[in-house]
């Protein structure tokens, strides 16, 4: 039998000690620059999306996700038109950043000709499987709920003396009364859309703040006195409302809260920090808020001796 030929050996020998050798260990991501972990920057992982919506009036929920607090907020969202939209869409954010924290913002989308689209752009914290938002899209009216007509109501009421309140209520504009009048029309069937309540002289307007009923269980973020609460033009009516009275305007004041619903439905009145709505959660029509000066209290006689 014949020897094998040397290339024969030299090539079992080389796949021998190939086979010997330790695997290379797999690659891994470059950390981040010492820099940037030195001035406490964080990468954040961010995606947009476009969405397209028919004509009507929509409303974008960023639910609220565990731990957002403690992590600035995040998931937030921002929704925008994208470039070169055409001007067929109107956005209008809660929160006057326009931001969709995750904490639990909402946003509405009025889209006057559709099929518009819609740009949704997510910042997230990367790495985390939890830290997705959880969007939810609802359909408050379709197009003709919508009149192209109520964007062009104005946008300040013609004021000639102080008003308390002011009221966006559907088909008249912007209206004005004073505390312990009625504000809207009982009966009229037209809803109020937004509500901004004053503070009395002399006080801090943080001592009166205020919020909108959206939805059952679902009300706007608190506003202090002198802001604007609710939507204008948007033909998204409020559902009611709630004020409370803290610091020295509880001390000063009684509050009382009347309402009446396009749906005949009647409540009040209530007092500080009581929510205003019907059981039906019928369209908002009037109020009437009334501040009751407090009396000082009476020091008791003194008995005879």
């Amino acid at each position: 039998m014949s020897k094998p030929s040397k290339p024969l050996a030299t090539a079992r020998k080389t796949a021998s000690r190939a086979a010997a050798a330790p695997a290379a260990p797999p690659q891994q991501a470059a950390p981040a620059p010492a820099s940037a972990r030195a001035a406490g920057i964080e990468e954040l992982k961010v995606s947009a999306h476009m969405m397209t919506l028919d004509a009507g009036l929509f409303c974008l929920v960023n639910e609220a996700s565990p731990g957002a607090a403690q992590r600035g907020g995040l998931p937030g969202v921002r929704i925008s038109p994208p470039p070169q939209a055409p001007d067929t869409v109107e956005i209008l954010a809660f929160r006057p950043d326009g931001w969709l924290s995750g904490v639990g913002d909402a946003a509405l989308i009025r889209v006057l000709r559709g099929p518009a689209q819609v740009m949704v752009t997510v910042y997230q914290q990367a790495g985390q499987a939890d830290s997705a938002p959880r969007l939810q899209v609802l359909r408050l009216a379709g197009g003709a709920a919508a009149p192209a007509q109520a964007a062009a109501q104005p946008a300040t009421p013609p004021a000639p003396e102080r008003m308390d309140l002011l009221a966006h209520i559907q088909t008249r504009g912007d209206v004005g009364a004073r505390f312990g009048d009625w504000l809207g029309e009982a009966g009229s069937g037209a809803w109020i859309e937004g509500i901004a309540i004053a503070a009395p002289e002399g006080l801090d307007p943080t001592d009166l703040s205020y919020q909108a009923v959206l939805g059952r269980g679902w009300l706007s973020p608190w506003v202090d006195a002198g802001q604007y609460c609710g939507s204008r033009g948007m033909a998204l009516p409020l559902l009611g409302f709630r004020v409370r009275l803290q610091g020295e305007a509880a001390k000063r004041f009684d509050l009382l809260c009347e309402a009446t619903f396009v749906d005949g439905s009647k409540v009040g009145p209530l007092g500080s920090d009581e929510t205003c709505e019907a059981e039906s959660l019928s369209a908002l029509e009037s109020v009437r808020i009334t501040l009751q000066p407090r009396q000082p209290a009476k020091s008791a006689p003194r008995a005879r001796r």
